[in-house]
């Protein structure tokens, strides 16, 4: 069909105006201005979850941590495993919404007050008299894409959600008898004597013949083939790729240096002294009082005689990091101190004294000792800072200019990318025997499960046509075209040949350590005494002291009853383990301090389960699912 499209372009454009456009005066453009396919990754009580939904909430997840972790490799983040972690949080937030919606949860105006209060981001936008800066407030939100009214109602539904959760965690109980039954289960101690039976030890009894190598081979084919591959090359168009590509010329930077030359000069910068005395907002009331009069006495002292400042913050500063010095504070600039502090050290004039200052850390007594004024730097000295300033704010629109060019050019030539890159000034790059299931390497953009599916698709493989413009994440838009395809083929029998004689032979030789295994059980559960098993080892949950999984559980389902017994336990592969469960050992006293601080840690995990079997019956209730397949871990990808 796209082959009849491209050959046919001119009818297929007359066509396709004499059915739009009635169409655009009847339904209105806003159906045909999508630029992304509506692909439903996960659906919560029949509210579909899309994939520009999770890309965007990936995008909010990972400014949010740069925001907070500055020196993060944000390369860490984008990973599957990153990037299905956000989705699962999107499904559990959904997941979570719905049960407070269905049982009638809301947040009052009371507790939404409160709760804005208690968030430090707003309480920085507090004046001098306690309320809010709403010109701040708003530019904060703004700054985030919100208006006050959307973050007020996103935090309500948030306080609305935790009620879910926290309504079970609340109601958890868990008795003394219970926690103590259950930790001396997790600490209890079993003596144990094991041995392995390990395959390679029967090896070299096994010998197969030409005939028994070839069934095997032919039997297990599939596990012979060279893995489908694919070389190819690609571009890659993200910030960093469009930044290199932006002028801007003298005039522009001149008139930018015009109209922002004093905000992008340094701050002006202030050196104050003060004294302190202490009152911490918790205080009584009548502590706070004593404060203030103690406070107004010191200030009183300072006005008579300005000069005696220093020596009267030695004396009555509580501030023990500045009152040996007199009070001093060095210089600071805005926004490093509380904004009470803030605002009446800014206020003031060189040599001035303050009137009483109050801070949740007490009373202040502020005097400005220097005022430093920032030196406006010339055109010439500033034109590195304006330039990368100007390409910084001209950058998000550019890239979406060329996001725009990208997508569109490989699709309209789609039998190279080199049009694309001749025209954004990208590189080709190219990789080689690329696999549909990346193993370790390569990682990043390479291992992206939406890139391979598109390069592995039979319009890639078969017709080497460009794939489409794939958005990998962090702003990162790749296309790709494949320049060789291999398909997966078997190898021929002479050329693994003794790969597949060393898979038998490892095969039966597990075989082999069964059999003997499952002999020497038998002999050694009738005469126990003839079991040849090395020292005794002690082990529990808490310390398996490196024992297998599969022994530990065989280890700790022996019914004490029936003890001393010896088992066999089979660990394919691994061998064939002869294990003897000899006693159980009775749990190391503790005292009162550590047993208490053990059942509160196991009461955490009871909640925690509690909680966690809860939402797994809110997700089957609302009908949660997750549309797109669990990326493995790296040490099973690795494998």
């Amino acid at each position: 069909m796209f082959d009849f499209i491209r050959q046919h372009n001119k009818i297929m454009m007359g066509v396709l105006f004499l059915l739009i456009v009635p169409s655009f005066v009847l339904l209105g453009v806003s159906d045909y201005t999508r630029t992304e396919a509506k692909t439903v990754v996960a659906k919560v009580d029949g509210r579909e979850i899309t994939q520009t939904q999770w890309d965007a909430a990936h995008r909010d997840e990972v400014d949010r941590l740069r925001a907070s972790m500055p020196q993060l490799d944000v390369k860490l983040l984008d990973t599957p495993e990153a990037r299905y972690a956000t989705l699962d949080r999107l499904v559990r937030e959904r997941v979570v919404g719905a049960a407070a919606d269905k049982l009638g949860l809301s947040a009052s105006n009371q507790r939404l007050a409160k709760e804005l209060n208690n968030n430090p981001q707003i309480a920085m936008l507090r004046k001098a008299d306690g309320s809010l800066d709403m010109e701040k407030y708003q530019q904060l939100l703004r700054a985030q894409g919100m208006s006050p009214d959307m973050f007020e109602a996103s935090v309500r539904a948030e306080m609305s959600s935790r009620q879910v959760l926290n309504g079970v965690a609340a109601t958890a109980v868990l008795t003394t008898a219970a926690a103590d039954t259950a930790l001396g289960a997790y600490f209890e101690k079993r003596a144990i004597k094991w041995v392995r039976l390990n395959p390679a030890d029967y090896a070299a009894k096994i010998d197969p013949t030409e005939a028994e190598v070839e069934k095997f081979y032919q039997d297990k084919l599939s596990q012979f083939k060279t893995p489908e591959s694919a070389n190819i090359e690609y571009l890659v168009l993200n910030a960093d790729a469009v930044a290199k590509t932006l002028v801007v010329s003298d005039a522009d930077l001149r008139t930018f240096y015009d109209q922002n030359a004093q905000s992008l000069a340094a701050k002006e910068e202030r050196r104050v002294s003060h004294i302190l005395i202490n009152a911490p907002q918790a205080a009584p009331a009548a502590e706070r009082e004593a404060a203030k009069a103690k406070a107004a006495a010191v200030l009183a002292d300072a006005k008579k005689a300005p000069d005696t400042f220093a020596a009267l913050a030695r004396k009555h500063s509580q501030d023990t990091g500045s009152a040996s010095s007199g009070g001093d504070l060095n210089y600071f600039a805005r926004g490093a101190m509380v904004k009470p502090f803030e605002d009446a050290a800014f206020a003031l004039k060189a040599g001035e004294i303050s009137e009483l200052v109050e801070t949740e850390f007490g009373f202040h007594i502020l005097r400005v000792v220097d005022i430093k004024q920032p030196k406006l730097k010339s055109f010439e000295d500033m034109k590195p800072e304006l330039t990368a300033e100007l390409k910084k704010q001209q950058l998000q629109k550019k890239y979406a200019e060329a996001a725009e060019q990208f997508t569109n050019t490989v699709y309209e030539q789609p039998d190279s990318l080199q049009p694309a890159a001749d025209k954004l000034k990208l590189t080709l790059q190219t990789a080689s025997k690329l696999s549909r299931t990346p193993s370790a390497e390569p990682k990043g953009i390479l291992a992206n499960p939406k890139l391979l599916a598109a390069i592995f698709s039979s319009e890639s493989t078969e017709k080497k046509r460009n794939t489409e413009a794939v958005d990998v994440g962090g702003g990162t838009l790749v296309a790709a075209r494949v320049t060789e395809y291999n398909p997966a083929l078997a190898k021929p029998l002479a050329e693994v040949k003794d790969q597949v004689k060393a898979r038998l032979v490892a095969e039966r030789s597990a075989e082999e350590a069964r059999k003997d295994g499952a002999a020497k059980l038998a002999a050694w559960q009738a005469k126990p005494e003839e079991a040849k098993l090395p020292e005794s080892l002690t082990v529990s949950r808490a310390e398996s002291r490196n024992v297998p999984q599969p022994l530990m559980d065989a280890v700790l389902s022996a019914d004490p009853a029936l003890l001393p017994l010896i088992k066999g336990v089979d660990l394919g592969e691994q061998g064939y383990v002869l294990l003897q469960v000899e006693k159980v050992l009775p749990r190391e006293t503790r005292n009162e301090a550590q047993t208490q601080q053990a059942r509160q840690q196991y009461t955490q995990w009871w909640t925690s389960a509690e909680g966690m079997a809860y939402y797994k019956w809110l997700k089957q209730r609302f009908k949660a699912e997750i549309l797109v397949p669990k990326p493995a871990p790296e040490s099973l990808a690795k494998g």
